[in-house]
């Protein structure tokens, strides 16, 4: 039996849009995101889905949007 993918945080990802880059990356880690990953604007990302993991998308070092997976 394989092993289960992480769990999804009960969060709220609209919580993060306005914060500084780093200050969201701190809240997501401590509110249980085993990834955090911050793009500029733009960016090509593959679309697959990770559990677990929370999307910041960042201009002049502000969280502008975010998703999970």
């Amino acid at each position: 039996m394989g092993s289960l993918p992480p769990e999804q945080p009960e969060d709220a990802p609209d919580t993060y849009v306005g914060l500084d880059e780093h200050e969201a990356g701190r809240r997501a880690r401590a509110r249980g995101w085993t990834t955090v990953r911050a793009l500029p604007p733009g960016s090509i990302i593959t679309l697959e889905y990770l559990a677990g993991r929370i999307n910041f998308e960042v201009r002049d070092g502000t969280v502008v949007r975010c998703w999970p997976g």
